[in-house]
């Protein structure tokens, strides 16, 4: 089929998202890189309190407005301890097992903005030294932050500029292949961000209309649990977060569709807004699957927790290993923005 979004600007966002580091906490970069897109295209944006960044499209009414979120930030680490022999010791930003991290690239970067690269380890890597090696546990206490400088105790890390609290940033080793596939940490959800970004820039090319006035927040701290929950306009009647769908065992979604929510772990996403999300994937040929993802909440959820009064949806091109080095391919992404931009057009659920 012939897709509305053009999958290679899609991806060229992607690649240039996920170049910038964004744990949640530190956002300020990749932020003002989404602002320099909006702004370029001729699209205002304003920042919110907590750094998220906003932008409003007027649509013909002005009575009732949607609402479209998708989250910059990223899974990450912070400077727990700088070890007596130099190295760092960390703790996580967001939600996943160090194993899913280990002999990861990284970059240190310092309150001043000085930045070092190195390696995530375990204590005990070397074969040669460590009988356990292969079965340390992979936790806070055995994972550390190989620097590449000279440094070989605590006082000379310091001397860097390191500090506890610093934040740590994961090599993403974006790939794009001959066969379609992205592969790149962090697609959640910058991928969903890529795809919201090109869909704004289609409707701006287009110069088309829409019937509701609609918000979209580019979220700077869902990973945490709290990115879209505030700055929501009190005409708002239709939320929907753009998020990854979750690919496993028992799983409907898959890597070249656009995945569709029924429930997370927070509950059912509205019913109606479901099926008419539905309805318009089968009337525009989009191929979908609906799915449940057991351990997942997103900005939607967030919002709904914090008392708003709206219906709620969640949608998102398929992800395959999330949380850990990320695929997708360039189906999935513009199934989903090909949804979000008929979704946009059509009425309210």
């Amino acid at each position: 089929m012939e897709h509305i979004v053009n999958g290679k600007a899609i991806i060229d966002l992607i690649s240039n998202l996920t170049a910038i580091p964004s744990p949640s906490g530190n956002t300020e970069r990749v932020i003002r890189y989404v602002k320099e897109y909006f702004n370029s295209l001729g699209i205002e944006t304003h920042r919110n309190n907590k750094g998220g960044l906003l932008l409003t499209i007027k649509g013909t009414d002005d009575t009732k407005h949607r609402f479209l979120t998708a989250h910059v930030d990223t899974l990450g680490a912070m400077v727990k301890e700088i070890k007596s022999d130099g190295r760092l010791r960390l703790t996580t930003i967001g939600g996943f097992p160090w194993n899913f991290a280990e002999g990861e690239y990284c970059e240190v970067e310092t309150a001043e903005g000085k930045r070092y690269t190195g390696t995530i380890l375990m204590h005990q890597t070397a074969v040669h030294v460590y009988k356990d090696a292969g079965k340390a546990e992979r936790n806070d206490e055995n994972i550390e932050v190989r620097i590449d400088e000279k440094v070989a105790n605590k006082e000379e890390t310091e001397a860097l500029g390191i500090r506890t609290g610093d934040f740590v940033s994961f090599d993403p080793r974006f790939s794009f292949t001959e066969s379609g596939f992205v592969k790149s940490r962090h697609l959640d959800d910058k991928a969903s961000v890529a795809v919201l970004m090109h869909v704004i820039a289609k409707l701006k090319e287009k110069q088309i209309k829409l019937p509701y006035t609609t918000h979209f927040l580019i979220s700077n701290n869902e990973e945490i649990g709290y990115g879209g929950n505030s700055n929501i306009p009190e005409e708002t009647v239709e939320y929907l977060a753009v998020d990854m769908g979750a690919i496993g065992d028992g799983q409907e979604t898959d890597e070249y569709t656009v995945s569709i929510c029924a429930k997370d772990a927070s509950g059912p996403y509205h019913y109606g807004l479901r099926k008419h999300l539905v309805k318009l994937a089968e009337k525009y040929h989009i191929n979908y699957k609906i799915d449940i993802y057991p351990f997942y909440q997103s900005d939607a959820s967030a919002a709904i927790r914090a008392g708003y009064d709206f219906v709620h949806g969640l949608i998102g091109p398929g992800i395959d290993a999330s949380h850990a080095y990320e695929r997708t391919h360039q189906d999935s992404l513009c199934h989903t923005g090909d949804l979000i931009y008929y979704y946009l057009q059509s009425e309210l659920a």
